[in-house]
Formats: C-alpha cells, structure tokens, sequence
C-alpha cells in the first residue's frame, strides 16, 4: 500500500477540496490520461486497484506503459467504534490523496487509442470521482483556444 516514509506532522486537518488542481493538468509522460472532472479524496486502496488494473491490462501489449500522477500523502483520523464525543482526535487509519478538479490521475503510453481508451475506462471503475480521458495533443489545442486574443 502506498503512504509516505516520514511527515512532519502525525495528525492533519480535513481541508477543503474546492477550486481546480494547482498542478499535474496536462498529460506528461504518456500519450492519453484520465482527467478528474469532480474532486474528490482518492484513499490508498483505490490507487492500488487502479494501479493493479492498469498494469494487469498492459501486460498483454508488449510496449504499454502506466504513469501514476497522484500519491496518497494524507492521513485521515477515525475514532474507534462506539465511543464517547471529545477525547481528542482519532488515530490515523488510511492514507489519501486530494484530487481537485482538472487533475490527470493516471497515464498511458505505448497503445492504441481504441485500446488505451479501455483500459483507462476499467481504471476509472475503481475512482470514487467522475472523470474524463484526453489527450495529449487535445489538450494543445484545448491550451490555444483558451489562451486570449491580441
């Protein structure tokens, strides 16, 4: 399971999820990506499905690649079952990554489109969010005509 080495604080807060991904909005290393269309928290459990889904489909075409864009850096606190209120904050019990609007989860490289399409379509399955599949050379041409005109 995915979760980080060391952190500097045990315990954090809930945050928000409101506003679009600061960062990892265009597709890098691969040639299509899943887009998360609503935020959402992604827990560790569910980037390993995704990841064991990607990588059992790719596996079949010599040549495919996967790129995991997201890591769960975030503890989430439980208080035990059938506890009194107060006491303090509950101990951490799983890991999870913010995913905010905008954000590419997962990359593929070394596929066709038809079939890179159905293997990011089955990893999507395992997201607690909706989410879209682009492209790399969509998003360019997404890029220009959001840019404004001089």
């Amino acid at each position: 399971m995915l979760m980080p080495k060391k952190i500097k604080f045990r315990k954090v807060q809930k945050g928000t999820l409101k506003g679009l991904s600061k960062g990892a909005r265009t597709v890098w290393f691969g040639e299509y990506g899943l887009e998360a269309v609503e935020p959402s928290r992604v827990s560790a459990q569910q980037i390993e499905a995704m990841r064991v889904t990607l990588s059992r489909h790719l596996r079949k075409r010599k040549g495919g690649e996967s790129f995991l864009r997201v890591f769960p850096d975030k503890p989430v606190t439980k208080k035990p079952a059938e506890t009194r209120m107060g006491k303090g904050k509950g101990n951490p019990e799983l890991w999870v990554a913010v995913v905010k609007r905008g954000r590419i989860v997962c990359e593929v490289s070394g596929v066709d489109e038809e079939y890179a399409r159905k293997v990011l379509r089955m990893a999507a399955y395992k997201l607690p969010m909706k989410t879209r599949i682009v492209k790399k050379e969509q998003e360019k041409e997404l890029e220009k005509e959001n840019l404004p005109k001089n």
